[in-house]
């Protein structure tokens, strides 16, 4: 490019000959910053307070630490955001160390965290407060989702550590009161990764066979910092699902955290937890006695009640023998007039008989009889002309199917082809045209001709 003859000096970059200062690039220069800032704030701690907390589905966690006069942007890789000792949220006050580092894309610093902490126990119980708050104003801390306890479980799930006092103190006190079964789940109480592994035991128990018919979470005391797993909001959300009743026995009397909450029924102490869970069986078997006692005193106040009760029906009730004289004289009175009621009515028939008696003739019976004997001789003889039998012997002969049809037309004989042909003393089978030959048949004897039935009745003699 050609240049003016007036160029002034200054207007293009020279690089004069010996010149220590060239000019360097951007990425060079926010190389040598951030090599300067790492190695001069390498390791650092920082309070502050979190204010725009985002967790990234990366895993990566990205917020500012801000006070009064002054903000900072913060970063936590994914590997130190899953070992973190409590969850962070907007508002919380926390001492984070780590390292200072630079963003070259938008010219930036911030604090790359190894190790986040809460800054002292005002911040922590800070922090529970409006977590506890938060929790509540979704209902999980509602008094109607209580439910309670089975009088008398069957199986009883335990969540605690299998290496404390706690489970030993609850084997011994179930033992003591009511034998039951104990299924342990065993999960840290404290520390890294303690909160998940206790959610995850109470959310796991419904699947267990047997299933637990009441669980027990339980820890033994501490400081806030030792129970804050049971703070988490995870364990919380567990707690108040959980299908099972469930009994929150976190630190002693005086420690409370929010899982006692959302539990159905917070116990001061494991021990009590146990008290909690079952009755004892010796007040049990005292109370069967007692009830047994009692029923038995009813039973017997109720007999004694019927009894006197049925002596007072008793004595008034009248004498047997009011009730029963009427009837007991009615029957005299009729066993009395009975023979004179018999001996007027056959008087009244004797002399009914002697009234009619005199009309009685032998001879007009007789007549009678005679009369009769002659209608019943002539209708005998009608009987003997119309008898189906008397053609057959005079050489007449009957036929019939097999199955006993008398048989008038040819046609039918042809059609039947099996005959049966009755004569006057017997039968015989025939067959039609050659058909199958006569099976042989039981010859049954036939009734001979009847011979004329004399008179029913004869004449009398005198």
């Amino acid at each position: 490019m050609d240049l003016p003859d007036d160029t002034r000096a200054g207007l293009l970059a020279n690089v004069a000959p010996g010149d220590n200062s060239p000019a360097l690039s951007v990425s060079e220069l926010s190389g040598a910053l951030k090599k300067t800032v790492e190695s001069a704030f390498g390791h650092v701690r920082v309070r502050g307070e979190i204010s725009g907390f985002k967790r990234h589905s990366s895993g990566h966690c990205y917020f500012s630490l801000k006070d009064e006069n002054a903000c900072m942007d913060a970063v936590i890789w994914r590997t130190s955001a899953a070992v973190l000792a409590f969850r962070p949220e907007d508002g919380a006050e926390v001492v984070a160390t780590g390292k200072l580092t630079t963003y070259p894309g938008r010219s930036k610093y911030q604090i790359v965290i190894d190790r986040l902490e809460l800054a002292g126990e005002g911040a922590l119980l800070a922090l529970l407060e409006k977590r506890r708050k938060a929790l509540a104003a979704e209902g999980l801390f509602a008094p109607e989702r209580k439910r309670p306890l089975p009088y008398l479980p069957r199986v009883i799930g335990v969540v605690t550590s299998p290496t404390g006092a706690v489970i030993r103190d609850i084997l011994h006190r179930l033992a003591d009161r009511c034998p039951t079964h104990v299924i342990l789940w065993p999960v840290p109480v404290q520390g890294e990764g303690a909160a998940a592994k206790v959610a995850a035991a109470i959310r796991a128990f419904p699947d267990v066979d047997p299933r637990p018919d009441l669980l027990i979470v339980a820890r033994g005391g501490g400081s806030v910092e030792d129970l804050w797993a049971f703070n988490e909001e995870e364990v919380v959300r567990a707690a108040a699902d959980s299908p099972i009743p469930l009994i929150s026995a976190v630190g002693h009397e005086t420690d409370t955290t929010l899982i006692d909450h959302a539990a159905d029924r917070r116990a001061p102490t494991p021990t009590a937890a146990a008290e909690m869970a079952v009755p004892v069986r010796a007040d049990l078997f005292a109370q069967l006695g007692h009830l047994q006692h009692r029923a038995q005193e009813c039973l017997s106040r109720r007999i004694e009640r019927t009894r006197e009760r049925f002596e007072l029906t008793v004595c008034r009730w009248p004498e047997p023998q009011a009730i029963f004289a009427p009837a007991l004289q009615r029957v005299d009175e009729l066993g009395e007039r009975l023979p004179r009621s018999l001996s007027a009515r056959a008087g009244s028939a004797r002399a009914d008989l002697n009234l009619v008696a005199g009309r009685l003739r032998r001879d007009l019976i007789d007549q009678r009889i005679a009369r009769l004997s002659e209608k019943l001789g002539a209708a005998w003889k009608m009987a003997e002309l119309a008898h189906p039998e008397r053609p057959l012997t005079k050489g007449y002969v009957r036929v019939t199917a097999r199955d006993g049809t008398t048989l008038t037309h040819a046609a039918d004989a042809r059609a039947a082809q099996l005959l049966t042909l009755r004569f006057g003393d017997g039968s015989v089978d025939a067959a039609v045209d050659g058909a199958g030959a006569p099976r042989p048949v039981e010859r049954k004897p036939r009734r001979t001709y009847i011979a004329p039935q004399p008179g029913l009745f004869d004449p009398a003699e005198d």
